[in-house]
C-alpha cells in the first residue's frame, strides 16, 4: 500500500531501462519505496539498473518483457502481480524512431506505432485489470506533448503518443471509482539518450525533473501532469493555431 504521503511501497516499471523511469524509481526508493520490478528485454543495461537501485536499499527483481509481444503480457505481468500487490505501475517504454527514415520505410514506422501504442494498450489493460482486482494502485503513463498537435517534424512518433494519451485518459475514466488512479504524464523535450544529437526544443527538461513532477502528481492524485508546467499554457495556444500558421513555425 502507499504510505500516508502517497508514496508507493512497491513499483513495477514497464520499460526498465528508461532514463525517466529509473530517475523516478531512484526518487521513490529514497522516499521509502521498498520493492521494485524492472520489466524489459533482458540486457546488461537492465541488470545494471537493478544493481543501482539495490545499492539504494530496494529489493529489486528483473523480468523479461517485450512491448512487441502482446500475447505474452498477461502471462509475464500476471506472474509479477501473483507475488504480491503492486502500488504503482509506470508505463515508460517507447521509441522515438527516425522521422525521415520511417517515412521512407513504412515497416519502421509501424514498429514505432506498435511499440508506443499497441504494446502500451496491451500492457496498460493487463496492468489495469490487475490493479483493479487488488482494489488499489496507480497506473502512470508516460505520454508526450508531441501527441498534442501534429507536427511535420515528428508526426509518426506524435501520432503514436496521441493514441496512447487518449487511451490512458479513457482508461482513467473507466477506472474512476474503482480505487485505481491513472495519471498521464506529458513531458516536453527531455535531455536523454533517446534525444541525443537532436536540436533542443524550448522548455527542455530532464529525467530528474520529470521524476519530481511524477512524485508530486502522485501525492496530489493528479490525472494529468505537464513537465515543465508552463507547457500546459504553451500547448493550449499551439493546439488552436491554424494549420497554415503552424506550418510556418519551427516546431
Amino acid at each position: 500500500m502507499k504510505d500516508a504521503f502517497g508514496i508507493p511501497q512497491s513499483l513495477l516499471v514497464l520499460g526498465g531501462t528508461s532514463e525517466i523511469a529509473l530517475a523516478t524509481a531512484r526518487r521513490l526508493v529514497v522516499r521509502r519505496t521498498r520493492t521494485v520490478w524492472l520489466a524489459g528485454r533482458p540486457s546488461p543495461a537492465l541488470e545494471s539498473a537493478a544493481t543501482q537501485l539495490r545499492s539504494l536499499g530496494a529489493v529489486v527483481h528483473t523480468v523479461g518483457f517485450d512491448a512487441l509481444d502482446p500475447e505474452s503480457h498477461e502471462t509475464v505481468l500476471g506472474k509479477v502481480f501473483a507475488e504480491g500487490d503492486i502500488d504503482m505501475v509506470l508505463l515508460a517504454f517507447g521509441i522515438l524512431g527516425d522521422q525521415a527514415h520511417d517515412e521512407r520505410e513504412p515497416v519502421a514506422a509501424v514498429r514505432v506505432a506498435q511499440t508506443n501504442y499497441t504494446g502500451a494498450v496491451s500492457a496498460g489493460l493487463v496492468s489495469a485489470r490487475a490493479l483493479q482486482a487488488q482494489g488499489h494502485g496507480s497506473l502512470v503513463v508516460l505520454s508526450s506533448v508531441a501527441g498534442e498537435r501534429a507536427r511535420r517534424a515528428d508526426f509518426i512518433y506524435g501520432s503514436s503518443k496521441a493514441g496512447l494519451d487518449v487511451f490512458a485518459q479513457g482508461l482513467g475514466d473507466a477506472l474512476h471509482g474503482t480505487g485505481v488512479h491513472v495519471m498521464v504524464v506529458r513531458p516536453g523535450f527531455v535531455r536523454s539518450r533517446m534525444t541525443a544529437g537532436l536540436e533542443e526544443a524550448p522548455l527542455a527538461t530532464t529525467p530528474e525533473a520529470v521524476a519530481t513532477a511524477i512524485e508530486l502528481g502522485l501525492r496530489r492524485r493528479s490525472e494529468t501532469v505537464w513537465v515543465p508546467g508552463a507547457l500546459r499554457v504553451v500547448m493550449a495556444a499551439v493546439r488552436h493555431l491554424p494549420r497554415a500558421v503552424l506550418r510556418l513555425l519551427p516546431l
